[in-house]
């Protein structure tokens, strides 16, 4: 169960998070990055990012490359918020892959037709 401060970060982060794809992928035609969720330890100091991508194929090959960069991710985030936040979570960035596993449910209840 989370706390009311833990859901409000959570939502400061997803919200700040969602506006630094957004710019970063504005140079990339084709490929966009939503922040789904975004799950933060109780203690405060470790946030799950997950990240829809469209594309889903590229999905894998771009999350490595944002983990890859999540120390650049984190100094953005914290730039951003260093005014709301004492310390800046490190953040561990997924793959959600809801919608994929919607659509293929879907795939499946649409082949029996």
């Amino acid at each position: 169960m989370e706390t009311t401060r833990q859901n409000k970060i959570a939502r400061l982060i997803q919200k700040e998070l969602s506006d630094i794809f957004q710019k970063q992928t504005q140079a990339t035609h084709g490929i966009l990055i939503s922040v789904s969720a975004v799950r933060i330890s109780p203690d405060l100091s470790v946030a799950r990012a997950y990240l829809s991508i469209f594309p889903s194929g590229k999905g894998e090959e771009i999350i490595q490359n944002i983990n890859a960069n999540a120390k650049s991710i984190r100094f953005e985030l914290g730039s951003r918020v260093r005014h709301q936040l004492r310390i800046i979570p490190e953040i561990k960035f997924f793959l959600d892959d809801s919608l994929d596993y919607l659509e293929h449910i879907d795939q499946l209840l649409n082949t029996d037709k």
